[in-house]
């Protein structure tokens, strides 16, 4: 017998004897476990998979931020100059998803718009469809109050960066569209010099053409779409800032890691803001478009620069 009476009349245990504890049985919960870590597996794979290929290719990241400038003119201080770059009309990128990106820009009334090059994904030439495709989507090309000014990139060129072609009928495009292109020169705009470098890959970089008559006491900025270009010789007397792109900033980019593939030779220029030799800087935009559909922890940019005295 295992229990006894107590004085309210109630059984306790007899001590040095215990009750039998119901035991669970090891392989259903070990089961269950593996079960719950498939499902969350499943699920966390989904999500990266569903923010891969359709939320972060078109979810545009609009960055804000200072752009100080050397002599820059009073008149200057506080006005906005937006870049992109690398938006890529083709296939793989939606016309819709620019048209109503360029539609937001407008929304912001920059004073310049600054384009970096690759406005259409390299053809072997550029058929009739595309051609339409290029006309429709950047009669949408939102104006800058004062200026809307660009430079050709890599893919602006065609088959192995070298289809002449190619590039006139997108710089006619591109100049039916309102876009002043600028290739190895300068304009000045109220006293601000925008200078356009051509492509380096396309070998049609001129520093020394793109640079002339433009003079280091007055207020200057440097547009060249791939940033390979900024460790050439190529910058003469310039100290300041470059507008670059051509990275994509990789596209898919593990959390706390560079991302694994770079169009560039210099594997520091993925994105951003980066210090270089002779007084300059160097901000690369990550683009709007794609070559592949996909993005991961690189959203696609538009930047939002504040013109203000260095």
């Amino acid at each position: 017998m295992n229990t006894a009476d107590t004085p309210q009349g109630k059984s306790a245990e007899i001590p040095g004897e215990t009750a039998p504890v119901p035991q669970s049985d090891p392989k259903l919960t070990r089961r269950k476990w593996f079960r719950r870590v498939a499902a969350t597996s499943a699920a966390v794979t989904a999500a990266i998979l569903g923010d891969t290929f359709y939320i972060e290719p078109h979810w545009v990241e609009f960055v804000q931020r200072d752009l100080p400038i050397r002599h820059l003119p009073a008149h200057w201080q506080g006005k906005r100059l937006i870049q992109i770059s690398d938006l890529h009309v083709g296939p793989r990128v939606s016309d819709a998803y620019l048209i109503e990106t360029f539609q937001r820009i407008a929304a912001w009334e920059p004073d310049i718009v600054v384009a970096t090059g690759d406005y259409v994904t390299r053809q072997h030439k550029m058929g009739r469809d595309l051609l339409d495709q290029v006309q429709r989507v950047y009669a949408h090309l939102p104006p800058g109050k004062t200026a809307t000014v660009g430079i050709l990139g890599n893919h602006d060129y065609g088959l192995h960066w070298a289809d002449a072609d190619l590039a006139w009928q997108v710089s006619t495009v591109l100049t039916e569209s309102g876009l002043h292109l600028l290739r190895n020169e300068s304009v000045r705009l109220n006293g601000l010099t925008v200078v356009g470098l051509d492509d380096l890959w396309a070998s049609r970089c001129d520093g020394a053409a793109a640079f002339a008559g433009t003079s280091a006491d007055g207020a200057r900025l440097a547009l060249c779409h791939n940033p390979d270009a900024a460790d050439q010789d190529h910058w003469a007397d310039f100290e300041g800032w470059i507008l670059s792109g051509h990275t994509h900033g990789g596209q898919c980019k593990p959390p706390f890691l560079p991302p694994p593939l770079l169009p560039v030779a210099n594997s520091r220029y993925t994105a951003g803001e980066f210090e270089l030799p002779g007084e300059r800087r160097i901000y690369i935009n990550r683009g709007l478009g794609h070559l592949r559909p996909v993005r991961f922890n690189c959203r696609p940019e538009v930047t939002v620069f504040r013109l203000v005295t260095s």
